[in-house]
């Protein structure tokens, strides 16, 4: 290939330029951009929900029929089991009274603040309350940061005696909040604690100090470059980038440059030891490496890139940030690398530098008997059956998979917000923080109020509907302004779910209560009504739904992409089908592993929305990815000897690169782990197993014993694996006319020599 020929001696050639390039690169790029964390990732909820999403739609029209809203995102609790002592009981409504009467300058931005007590429900009425939570509401404009810290001024100033019993400060955005801050305190512990990992992984497989360095300092220029340029682009294409992508990111380059420089390092060893020296070694490497390195990047860009057909903002941001990443990440890689490889040469493996000796000494690979045990045509059908059907056990539990929001759920145990919400919970119900709030609109249907009240009782008798507020319980001159418009076109009811208001549990309730509403309205009497649902609740359901159709589109196009990209790639069209069904395989199986850990062993309800979502995309494009390195290299052989041999001989040449990479990238996710929220927890575990099933099951074993069984036909219609017919046997080597001539001075020479101890023999008999 001359382009890959003329970029491998352009590199060799300018590799001082290319290093000092880079070099002074990101030394302007630090002073002149922006660093992702100050250009982007507000950590809203932007991208969760579109505008017109009917959630939103109907909490809008419920403020415009009512005047005031009944949802909030942002709450304090205060609670003791024992019973609130009665003065406590009179400061919370006098203090909220008292606010809203006067409000303190420095809490200007807080419109209203309203008092709830849990011996209003009907099943504690004339009890002595435990739990007193006030909802605090804004202003449109003020952000939830600072939401966050006015409710902790209110709580500190209205609340703050020890006889008060403050639990804290909670709800959806405290929670978001709380995620933000737990983000950016442990992101550089995770980065340290994946670099510690990574180089002992590169100085482990290649026994050498040089190797892991230039790994690192390629990593470090690559994220150096990404967390500028990212934000600039973000700022540029007015894409907000979500914090959950950050921590991802990291991971993925530091994996993904790992990966490439792992590739490099091994073809330049390689290389070294067949005894080219340190310019030539570069130049072949390069020139072998960096057309597949191209188009691996590519196609898990390209995967990355597929999100953009999703309807779910969150995705369509993470898809951009993603390819951002890959891209970069695959720029620095092709370079740099090879550009320093080219002046480090031996010292790159020091102190095992590479020599003919020393690989003659080894051996040959011990994988070469198991490789030729699995390609027998008998053993490779089997091995293809067996792999399949154990990667269908572990895909099954992708059967009962559930998706929910993780906010206050995720968080640790002794965090403000996750206590608050749980003292809230035993108070009143767990939903109460984020109730569900019912529209119901009608010319006449304020004036219906026998009807109104059947509703209500009704609703309270939905699975998972812990209590209702609404026209039933309020006397009717209340009501009217507050669960009755004071037009009478509209009725509204506030339901309180028995479950965490965004878990999979609570989603899935909401939704049965959906199909059955029409049935409920025709029942009370009001079937010509228009109803619509609004709350976090709701918008998480919307959002479930969405992702779910988006899900298979997604996944669809990420595979088809993969599929491209390999058929161009290998020029053949059978290899590359069987190859994207295996993978798509693997990942269900990665994510039937994670739904068993999650929902069966570890009692989820579900897992995050977007934690199946990003995985699937991102393990089909990676699986792509792997399939170019180690189905590039069965290729290449198969030019100069038969498939079974080709086989046999490339299989156990990349496993040993493949295998260091892969497991390289999987504790590159699986060190998110240790971000102690649980998305990160369910995305760390399935993009490990999903790494690692790609790498030891699919590559190693699936992907050999299925091209041995099928054989030719893989490569049609193509003819790179016509070239030599496997059935035809090698002919023996013709001996050259220089070993002819020794061959023949040999004969005559054991032909004189045995004619001369014969005529001794002879005339020694004579002298006898």
């Amino acid at each position: 290939m001359k382009p890959a020929r003329w970029y491998a001696e352009a590199v060799v050639r300018l590799r001082w330029v290319i290093v000092a390039g880079w070099a002074l690169f990101v030394m302007a790029l630090s002073i002149l951009l922006p660093t992702l964390e100050s250009s982007g990732g507000t950590g809203g909820f932007r991208g969760f929900a579109e505008a017109d999403n009917p959630a939103i739609q109907t909490e809008i029209r419920s403020f415009e029929k009512f005047g005031f809203p009944v949802l909030t995102r942002t709450a304090i609790v205060q609670h003791n089991p024992d019973g609130l002592p009665v003065d406590t009981q009179f400061r919370v409504l006098a203090n909220a009274l008292e606010f809203n009467l006067d409000r303190p300058p420095e809490l200007q931005r807080i419109e209203f603040a309203l008092p709830v007590m849990d011996n209003f429900l009907p099943s504690r009425l004339g009890q002595e309350p435990t739990t007193a939570i006030t909802y605090l509401f804004y202003r449109p404009d003020v952000g939830f940061g600072r939401q966050t810290g006015l409710a902790a001024e209110y709580a500190g100033r209205y609340a703050g005696d020890s006889e008060d019993h403050l639990v804290g400060v909670t709800g959806v955005i405290p929670g978001r909040v709380a995620q933000l801050v737990i983000l950016r305190r442990t992101l550089e512990k995770v980065e340290l604690a994946t670099v510690i990992l990574i180089l002992l992984v590169v100085a482990l497989n290649f026994r050498a100090v040089g190797a892991p360095l230039l790994t690192m300092a390629t990593a470090g220029v690559a994220l150096a470059v990404i967390v500028r340029l990212a934000g600039w682009i973000g700022q540029e294409l007015g894409i907000d980038i979500p914090s959950e992508i950050e921590p991802v990111m990291v991971a993925l380059l530091l994996g993904i440059v790992t990966d490439y420089s792992i590739f490099f390092l091994s073809g330049m060893r390689e290389r070294l030891i067949s005894g080219e020296n340190r310019l030539e070694a570069a130049r072949s490497s390069t020139q072998e490496f960096a057309p597949i390195v191209l188009v691996a990047g590519l196609t898990v860009a390209a995967g990355s890139l597929a999100l953009l057909v999703a309807r779910v903002g969150l995705f369509r941001t993470f898809g951009p940030g993603m390819a951002i990443t890959i891209l970069i990440s695959l720029v620095v890689a092709v370079t740099l690398v090879p550009a320093s490889l080219a002046i480090l040469g031996r010292w790159a493996f020091w102190p095992n530098v590479p020599s003919a000796d020393r690989q003659r000494a080894a051996g040959p690979p011990p994988r070469s008997r198991f490789v030729e045990a699995i390609t027998r045509k008998r053993n490779g059908v089997l091995v293809a059956l067996v792999g399949a059907g154990v990667l269908l056990v572990a895909a099954a539990p992708v059967r009962d998979l559930d998706l929910g929001f993780a906010v206050i759920d995720s968080l640790p145990a002794d965090l403000e917000a996750r206590r608050a919400a749980e003292a809230a919970g035993e108070g009143f119900a767990p939903g109460i923080l984020s109730p569900t709030v019912l529209l119901v609109e009608g010319a006449d249907v304020g004036d219906r109020r026998p009807a109104l009240d059947h509703l209500q009782a009704l609703l309270e008798r939905q699975p998972g509907v812990a209590f209702v507020a609404g026209p039933a319980n309020q006397p009717a001159r209340i009501s009217v302004g507050a669960v009755v418009s004071t037009s009478g076109d509209a009725a509204r009811y506030v339901i309180v779910f028995d479950a965490s208001p965004l878990s999979a549990t609570t989603i899935g309730n909401l939704d049965r209560l959906g199909h059955v509403l029409p049935a409920l309205l025709a029942e009370a009497g009001i079937p010509d009504v228009r109803t619509g649902f609004a709350g976090d609740t709701a918008l998480a359901e919307s959002t479930v739904i969405q992702t779910k159709a988006d899900l298979g589109r997604v996944v669809l196009v990420a595979t088809a992409l993969g599929f491209v990209l390999l058929v161009l790639f290998l020029r053949a069209v059978v290899a590359p089908l069987y190859l994207m069904a295996v993978n798509v395989l693997a990942v269900a199986a990665a994510l039937g592993v994670t739904t068993f850990v999650f929902q069966s062993m570890a009692g989820s309800s579900g897992l995050t929305f977007y934690v199946p979502f990003a995985a699937a995309v991102l393990l089909v494009a990676l699986g792509a990815d792997y399939s170019i390195f180690g189905v590039g290299y069965i290729w290449a052989e198969a030019r100069h000897r038969p498939l079974l041999g080709a086989i046999r001989v490339a299989v156990p040449r990349s496993t040993r690169a493949i295998s260091a990479a892969g497991i390289t990238l999987g504790l590159s996710f699986a060190m998110l782990a240790f971000v102690p929220l649980r998305p990160f927890r369910e995305f760390a575990l399935a993009m490990a197993v999903g790494i690692m099933v790609d790498v030891f099951v699919v590559r190693s074993l699936l992907v050999p014993s299925l091209i041995s069984v099928i054989g030719q036909t893989s490569g049609w219609p193509g003819r790179a694996l016509r070239r030599v017919a496997p059935t035809t046997p090698r002919p023996a080597p013709t001996p050259s006319p220089r070993r002819r001539s020794k061959a023949a001075s040999l004969s005559w020479t054991a032909a004189a020599l045995a004619v001369y101890l014969l005529d001794k023999k002879r005339s020694r008999r004579r002298k006898r």
